[in-house]
């Protein structure tokens, strides 16, 4: 007999939901976030997805996300969706999009840029083209996003 389970898991009354992360990169942006263990906090690893094969989501009571927070995760789960629950309703639910712009959350690739060498926060812009490029404001340098290490 074939027996199909499925895993329940509590709704949320209030806080964020991050779907549709490509799978692996949770641990990433769970970094991003420096959870510190003050709210509720449910991960689930390589589910899987009509939209995208195999995707990782996040859910976390009590807290909305700040905008920097909020870009730094589009630069590595660009296909993610952010969800704003209130008293257990979806009030939001939007699709993230790499930012024109960014601040903090990443290390410069260059070894002599004054970021990795100074207490300066990096800035990148973004240039969301087919091949998105970010560069960074003090050095210059043009890398793909998809290259940029993030900084925890």
């Amino acid at each position: 007999m074939n027996q199909v389970k499925t895993i329940k898991v509590n709704a949320i009354k209030n806080g964020t939901v991050i779907d549709h992360i490509a799978a692996g990169k949770i641990l990433k942006v769970i970094d991003i976030l420096n959870l510190t263990g003050d709210n509720s906090v449910m991960v689930g690893m390589n589910l899987a997805s009509n939209k995208i094969g195999k995707k990782d989501i996040i859910k976390i009571e009590n807290r909305e996300l700040s905008k920097q927070e909020v870009n730094s995760i589009a630069i590595i789960a660009p296909s993610a969706t952010l969800i704003i629950i209130k008293d257990f309703e979806v009030v939001n639910k939007s699709q993230l999009e790499i930012p024109e712009y960014i601040e903090e959350h990443i290390i410069c690739p260059n070894p002599k840029c004054i970021t990795n060498s100074e207490n300066i926060s990096s800035k990148y812009y973004i240039n969301n083209s087919k091949t998105a490029s970010a560069r960074c404001l003090y050095c210059e340098k043009k890398y793909l996003v998809e290259d940029l290490k993030i900084k925890i």
